[in-house]
């Protein structure tokens, strides 16, 4: 935005200098004109005056010699006509003679006007000697035109340095202008930027700037306060309620336990399902807990190596696949170093590998498997031999308690959504090609500019 205030300030200060000094430039240069025009025609008259006593009333020449060895002095050329064209006497220089001259000379002599030509840098002027009908003689000056040029020349560099004055005055007003106009949008769009990485307390400046942009200013601090009442509310109440309800499902499963202890028949079988129910609850709660978690995540990324924690985690599963009749292993590939969170990686794999334990049956397979795409991101990929999902199924699979038929909590995918594009990577659904589900994560590699805190992205109820 400062760049185009510049500009714009800038394209118009350079229009109105152009539109005021090149015509003032061309009044000046003709103004120059005539008045050296002016000066030439007075200096050829005075000759001429001097040349009529010698040439009508036959006077001495002296008057008529002086004048034109002044007019050597001052550095012009100058040569006296009789009445037939006859040179009658000159200057040592001979610029006032030649054909232009005698040309000149014949239309003074005829009466006329004639219009002064320039000869090799010098300026003609012919004037009669007496009477402009019936003159006596005639009289021709050639003058230097350099004096004129440098005049015209000293004229236009003024007016070139005038306006490179008036240019740099511009670009440095334009600049303290568009400044003044973008230092506290660039404050706001900082303040926005932190905010949307998820520092909500983050406020911009309202003291500074138009009074327009501190009206948006204060537009985006009640925004971003009601967005931090939002938000924070929206996770105590998850976290607290999570919390709250952990203890009292203890004491439920205790009291289910020391009654199961002593039942027998229907009692007991309905005892055993309530502590089903129980259990799957506790893991509901433990599960909104984790979301919450995840809701307040903002990571600054470090570099993860991917290899090593897909082989720490595959071991670290590996006793329950084996109770479970699950083979689970891990892929060969390259070891690339991702971009992530600390500790995001592990808690991923531990979701998608718990979902797929869950749900292969015995005698199953369970694969990660990794590469890397493009050079640009690592890819990973969990893949069973399952039932696998239809479409519907794996639309809503990221959204909490989107998938009604999962055996879980519902809420694994959809922290496993959260923590992959916090750290702006993606994560998808596939088909096996045996059959069962595949999960795709795409994670960013480490680089150099691998730094700072990511986006938050918005995880919406759907």
């Amino acid at each position: 935005m400062s760049r185009r205030i510049a500009l714009t300030f800038l394209v118009l200060t350079t229009v109105l200098l152009v539109l005021a000094v090149v015509p003032l430039g061309v009044l000046m240069t003709a103004r120059e004109r005539v008045s050296f025009r002016d000066d030439q025609q007075a200096a050829t008259r005075v000759i001429a005056a001097a040349a009529e006593e010698h040439l009508s009333d036959h006077r001495s020449a002296a008057a008529m010699d002086k004048e034109l060895h002044a007019a050597a002095e001052a550095g012009d050329c100058a040569a006296v006509y009789d009445g037939s064209g006859r040179l009658v006497a000159s200057t040592p220089c001979k610029a006032a003679q030649g054909e232009e001259a005698d040309e000149l000379v014949g239309r003074v002599l005829a009466g006329h006007e004639p219009e002064p030509p320039q000869n090799e840098g010098r300026l003609l002027a012919a004037e009669p000697a007496g009477d402009v009908r019936q003159p006596a003689g005639a009289v021709v000056l050639a003058r230097s035109a350099a004096p004129l040029d440098a005049r015209i020349a000293a004229i236009w560099g003024w007016s070139a340095g005038i306006g490179a004055l008036g240019l740099a005055a511009c670009v440095l007003l334009s600049v303290r202008l568009a400044r003044w106009v973008s230092r506290p949008l660039s404050t706001l769009d900082a303040a926005a930027h932190r905010l949307g990485e998820g520092n909500l307390g983050e406020r911009a400046a309202v003291d500074g700037g138009p009074p327009e942009v501190q009206r948006l200013a204060t537009t985006f601090n009640t925004m971003a306060g009601r967005t931090e009442a939002l938000v924070h509310g929206h996770r105590a109440v998850i976290a607290d309620v999570s919390h709250q309800l952990r203890t009292p499902l203890a004491a439920l499963r205790l009291r289910l336990d020391v009654l199961a202890a002593g039942a027998r028949g229907e009692t007991a079988a309905e005892l055993a399902a309530a502590q089903v129910e129980i259990a799957r609850l506790s893991r509901l709660v433990d599960g909104l807990l984790a979301v919450a978690r995840a809701e307040q995540t903002t990571p600054r990324p470090i570099a993860v190596p991917v290899a090593e924690v897909v082989e720490e985690r595959v071991a670290a599963w590996a006793p329950v696949a084996e109770e479970r009749g699950v083979r689970l292993t891990a892929a060969a590939g390259p070891a690339p170093a991702a971009a992530l969170g600390g500790g995001h990686l592990e808690q991923v794999l531990d979701n998608l590998i718990a979902n797929a334990l869950d749900a292969v049956d015995d005698g199953g397979r369970v694969t990660v498997a990794r590469r890397v795409v493009a050079g640009r991101t690592a890819e990973l990929r969990v893949v069973d031999d399952g039932p696998g999902m239809d479409a519907e199924a794996k639309e809503v699979a990221f959204h909490r308690f989107g998938n009604p038929e999962a055996r879980g909590s519902g809420l694994g995918l959809a922290i496993v959504h959260r923590l992959v594009t916090v750290n702006g990577g993606t994560v998808r659904l596939e088909d096996s090609p045996e059959g069962g589900l595949t999960v795709v994560l795409e994670l960013p590699l480490w680089t150099r500019d691998s730094t700072g805190p990511r986006s938050l992205p918005v995880l919406k109820e759907r």
